[in-house]
């Protein structure tokens, strides 16, 4: 409701480190040859979406996989 404060979800901790779950991934891009992906954060905002590496991705392969099968691997590279 408008006016008031949305609680936020609380990071699960994986090894240690402290991690938010994904909801999906909206989006690719290449920039300086690394792929990043467009992440909605599971109990946020779209305002509050993200470009991440890849790299950063990896408890949430399943979800990088299903967005390639379904708009493919290829990408345009960003300078």
């Amino acid at each position: 409701m408008e006016g008031q404060k949305k609680t936020l979800p609380k990071p699960v901790i994986i090894k240690g480190e402290k991690k938010f779950k994904v909801e999906k991934i909206l989006n690719k891009r290449v920039v300086k040859g690394k792929k990043k992906f467009l992440v909605r954060w599971k109990g946020y905002m779209a305002e509050e979406n993200t470009w991440e590496n890849k790299e950063n991705l990896k408890n949430t392969k399943e979800l990088v996989d299903e967005f390639e099968r379904e708009y493919g691997e290829e990408t345009k590279e960003l300078r």
